[in-house]
Parts: structure tokens; sequence; C-alpha cells
């Protein structure tokens, strides 16, 4: 079968990376998606195994920092697009192992940019009809002041926008900021057609349980402590995964070469107001007395280089492509936390005894 097009999707067996292609795969029967993956701890081909068979998926098992296997795979598939996820995300994995961090998002994106402008280059229509799209961060910014802590959101008068100067505060996001810059000089040096986008926290179903609101559900469920960092009075944007897969495709498709785009949530929580409706939720849909897991909270030393706020302003993409938030954060969570308490199995067989023990190290002594 000849496909219309022919996109990697990096990073796609992981939870923002399933989303994507489980979306490319079913809106466009005429791409060819595939999914490059190299299924480290966060990487779960059972996100995928609706689409699994579908006529138009490949999955691809690699490495992106293996730069031959990448060159090759450009040429085997004839790709004319990459939509780039691939990447080490965890704040404190990265405190603990910068090295992974800077081995996977920057040489690993360095590795993707080479393999690709070698193989469009090489075509006799060279860059035209091709994308190379990399997915960022927030982080890469730094932190905003907390300037009105109390009342409703927001909690400050400023926003990241996508001119705002690069600030990182840790080791991740000191990688991302690195591979944003590689990319911007490929379309600056090379020509290649590139685009950058930077999201705010993502949630939903399939995320992996060390992250704050799939980590709390099963903690809830399974009544153990729930660990807040500080007073919990940090400050994050909230972006439903799905909505955020929405954003990437519609920016693939239309956005423009070179440019940059904020994606977030209109959504600004405190961790703790944040952790308190987890708790209320989960309490209710597993019919635990209201506010009867809220003795779980346990408050733990803060994290090396917390940022204390990120807000993101998607006036921009909102403007130019016509994209917004379709869920208000209240209905997001609820279909979050249903999702997660109806697919136990798939969190049980994530939680492994060695994840078990990662943890109990990470917060031994807080």
């Amino acid at each position: 079968m000849k496909f219309k097009r022919n996109i990697i999707i990096t990073g796609g067996a992981g939870f923002i990376g399933s989303h994507v292609v489980r979306l490319f795969v079913n809106k466009y029967p005429d791409y060819r998606v595939i999914n490059v993956d190299k299924l480290t701890y966060a990487g779960n081909l059972a996100n995928l195994k609706d689409v699994e068979d579908a006529t138009n998926y490949t999955f691809v098992k690699a490495d992106i920092c293996d730069f031959d296997t990448m060159f090759a795979l450009m040429g085997q598939y004839n790709v004319d697009g990459i939509i780039h996820l691939a990447a080490e995300s965890h704040v404190d994995r990265s405190i603990k192992d910068p090295f992974t961090f800077a081995r996977t998002n920057v040489m690993g994106t360095l590795s993707l940019l080479q393999a690709a402008k070698l193989y469009w280059e090489s075509l006799p229509e060279g860059y035209a009809g091709k994308r190379f799209y990399h997915i960022s961060t927030d982080e890469v910014y730094g932190a905003l002041e907390l300037t009105r802590p109390d009342g409703e959101p927001p909690y400050g008068d400023e926003f990241f926008v996508e001119t705002t100067k690069y600030n990182p505060h840790s080791p991740y996001s000191a990688s991302k900021a690195s591979s944003d810059h590689f990319v911007r000089a490929f379309h600056d040096t090379y020509g290649m057609p590139t685009i950058v986008t930077n999201c705010s926290n993502n949630y939903g179903p399939y995320q992996f349980p060390e992250k704050l609101i799939p980590l709390f559900i099963n903690n809830i469920r399974n009544r153990k402590p729930l660990p807040v960092y500080g007073k919990g009075e940090n400050v994050r944007d909230w972006l439903y995964v799905i909505d955020h897969a929405r954003a990437i495709d519609v920016i693939f498709h239309n956005g423009k070469d070179a440019e940059t785009y904020n994606i977030g949530g209109f959504n600004e929580w405190k961790n703790i107001d944040l952790i308190k409706v987890i708790v209320k939720t989960v309490d209710r849909l597993l019919g635990n007395p209201e506010g009867s897991s809220l003795d779980l909270i346990t408050y733990v030393t803060d994290r090396a280089g917390h940022d204390l706020r990120y807000a993101i302003d998607s006036s921009k993409l909102k403007k130019e492509l016509g994209w917004e938030p379709s869920l208000q954060f209240e209905e997001g969570i609820e279909k979050t936390v249903g999702w997660y308490l109806d697919n136990q199995e798939w969190m049980d067989n994530i939680t492994t005894g060695d994840y078990e023990k990662y943890y109990e190290e990470m917060y031994k002594g807080r």
C-alpha cells in the first residue's frame, strides 16, 4: 500500500506518545505511522493494544541515540515527517542521574536531526514537504513568581510566552533546553523545516505512575502515603493529554516552519489543592467516606531546585491555529481517576517490586 505520508513518532509507547500514535493511526488511515521506542521503564506497548494490528501502524524497537539505525529507518520508510516525543522526563530522576538525561534528550535529538538532514538532503525535492516537530516543556523557561498566592488562580501576573527567556533550573529542563536549541539551529544553519512546542504538565490515561496524579491515585487505592514536597504551594498548569495530542495534530499539519508554540491548559493549581481534589474524587469513586484519605498526605523535604510556579499563555496557538482545551479540569480529572480505577490490572502490571524499591529509596529520610 502506498501511503500519503510516512511519519516517525518517537517515544510512541510512552504516555503522551501513545495518545499521539493512536490519534494519527485512527484519524489518518492513509498515513503510515512508525512508532520508534526503546521501551525503557516508561515505554509500554500495552498502551497501544487497540491499534497494534492496524494496517497503517508499525512498531520499531530502537534507541534514538543510535544514529545508524535512525538514518536507515528514514530511507526504509521514506520518512517525510518526524514527531519527536522520546525523552527522559522525570525531574527527580534527572537530579540523581543527569548523564542519562543529557544522552537521551540532547544526543538523541541530535541523532534524529542529523539522520533527517542527511536523508532529506539526498532527495531530489530536498526539504520540500518535510517537517521535524520537536515536543518540549515549559520547564525550560524557569520559574514565575507567585505574586498572588491566595484566592483563585491565576496565582501571578506573568505567564510563559513563546519569547520568554530560557532559564532552566534542573538537569531535566537543562537537557530539554539544549535539545530545543539544536532543533532551532538545524533550521537556521541548514534550512530544515522545524517546529518546537513547549507544553505544560500533562495528565490523563496511561501515564507512568511516578508522576503525581497516577501515583497518588494508586497510593490512595492502596492506602499508602501521599508525599508532598515542601508545603505543597508550588503551582502548575495542567493539560489533559488528549487535548495535547489534538494540539500536536493541528500544529504538525498547520503550524509555520521555525515557529514556537506554547501549549497550556489555562488551568493553574497549587499542588496541595490539586491533591485534595484527587483525594476527594478517588474516595467518592471508591465509595470511601468523604475525606477519609486526607490523612495519607505526608509532607517531605522539598525537591532541589524546585520551581515555584509555571503558567503558560497559549493565546498564540488559539489565535493562529484555532486550538484550545476541550475539557475543564474537573471533567478531565474525573475521567482520569475513573480510567485508573477501571484499569487496575494495567497499573498493577507496572508497579513492580523494582519500582516500589525505587520510591522507597527516593523518599528515604524525607
